[in-house]
């Protein structure tokens, strides 16, 4: 017989309110949603959870993460990765194509499926990568198994830059399923490069990555993207965008059901500016690069008016050792799943965004842009995936606290003020006070295409 479980009396942020409220769960999915004076119904053999005074929101659907699996696996693998991920309150996420070997074939694509299977804690799907000359292989993909093709347009750290004008043409005239972009230009990259050796030599300092990786070269790709899609009529989403200047391209007029073109964040964008590198130095070297604080107010504001859809991590564990070296030459990505929902949080609390918001941004709106089945919101006939938070319960990030394989964080020395006290994956509660269930497996996204 399956167990039920009832979360009671928690503060629910679901669907653009925030109420008290009740929470039925048998099995797998979510059976009743009670308001706080509705009457409860169910049998005396369900567990009880009281939440009283505790906020319960669906799962965090992260649309961006390299879990480094297969081939990578001394940075971070499936399980390492999606262990951190539960303890952070992420329920599912979508991995990246640009392991080794890339998966860039049908074949390729579903052995990671299978990994996963079998060491994944979360929900998880993989995107097919994107090369100049696999279109045949992108066409077997099945748009109900698999959330999207990925294009590295333009730049690119993996061998995966597609640059060939129609390669590019026919991906967004003859794909139909969900075109998703990291959008930087190797041409102004590399000008900039020479530029800067000229000037300080081949170890130049960590400050001047944002000017390499210019907003300029974001923005002559971002549009180049935005200009293929409108031409085809594509479904385009951009990844980590990180400057003002990219804002212009995209919309806020009309609902994200009725978007073809869409636009994600990530948490290091929101949270750092160009100011930091002095005190964090590669610790906070991405691509796209971390930018100015007149950027990260602009990417402020459009997740506000809508500009932007979602909040992602793009988590992208190296070890410390390959983090080292000058700006040319420290790996670019950090770890960032355990602590992305926290992070989020503590920007509501400083008045950044409502607590609405940040939920519609990284459970609703994603599922919603990738048209994930039945997840992403707390409703009956949803799986449930959940999780609780203590709103006050400050904790500094450290080493002995920190789940990732590379074990370390850019957040280290960072106090939030809320914990994430427990996580249910498909009903099954996987984290629980520290507690880890590491039996629990999670499942394959599927998608309404």
């Amino acid at each position: 017989m399956k167990t039920k479980q009832l979360i009671r009396n928690a503060t629910i942020v679901n669907e653009g309110r925030t109420f008290v409220g009740s929470v039925l769960i048998h099995g797998e999915q979510i059976v009743a949603v009670y308001e706080e004076n509705e009457t409860i119904e169910f049998s005396e053999n369900c567990v009880e959870i009281d939440a009283t005074g505790l906020l319960l929101i669906p799962g965090v659907i992260d649309d961006q993460v390299h879990f480094r699996d297969p081939g990578l696996t001394h940075k971070g693998d499936l399980f390492s990765e999606s262990r951190a991920a539960v303890a952070g309150g992420i329920t599912s996420f979508m991995d990246m194509p640009n392991t080794r070997p890339q998966a860039t074939t049908v074949e390729i694509l579903e052995e990671k499926y299978t990994s996963a299977a079998e060491k994944s804690l979360a929900n998880y799907s993989f995107l097919m990568g994107v090369t100049n000359d696999n279109i045949e292989e992108l066409k077997k993909v099945d748009g109900h198994q698999v959330a999207g093709v990925k294009m590295f347009m333009g730049s690119s750290t993996g061998n995966m830059l597609v640059d060939n004008t129609e390669t590019l043409n026919r991906v967004f005239a003859e794909i139909p399923l969900l075109i998703v972009t990291h959008c930087e230009d190797e041409t102004i990259i590399q000008k900039n490069i020479a530029h800067y050796k000229e000037l300080l030599g081949d170890d130049i300092p960590i400050e001047y990555h944002p000017l390499i990786r210019s907003a300029e070269a974001c923005y002559k790709s971002s549009s180049y993207a935005v200009e293929l899609a409108t031409k085809y009529n594509s479904r385009l989403h951009v990844f980590h965008l990180s400057s003002a200047k990219e804002m212009s391209l995209f919309t806020s007029d009309i609902p994200l059901k009725e978007k073809r073109i869409t636009a994600e964040v990530c948490v290091h964008h929101l949270w750092f500016s160009d100011a930091d590198y002095a005190k964090y130095g590669n610790r906070i070297k991405w691509n796209p690069a971390v930018k100015a604080e007149s950027d990260r107010l602009a990417l402020i504001d459009a997740v506000n008016s809508n500009k932007i859809d979602v909040i992602a991590t793009d988590h992208a564990p190296h070890l410390l050792s390959e983090k080292e070296g000058s700006c040319l030459k420290a790996a670019s990505g950090g770890p960032l799943v355990q602590h992305s929902l926290v992070a989020m949080l503590q920007m509501v609390k400083q008045g950044n965004f409502s607590l609405e918001k940040v939920v519609e941004k990284m459970c609703h709106a994603p599922a919603e842009l990738f048209r994930i089945e039945k997840r992403g919101f707390i409703r009956p006939g949803y799986f449930a995936d959940l999780v609780l938070v203590d709103p006050n319960c400050s904790w500094t990030v450290s080493s002995e606290n920190i789940l990732y394989k590379c074990g370390w964080s850019p957040f280290e020395g960072t106090r939030f003020d809320a914990s994430v006290l427990n996580t249910w994956v498909n009903g099954q509660l996987v984290y629980d006070n520290g507690l880890i269930d590491d039996t629990v497996r999670g499942k394959r996204l599927l998608f309404n295409y």
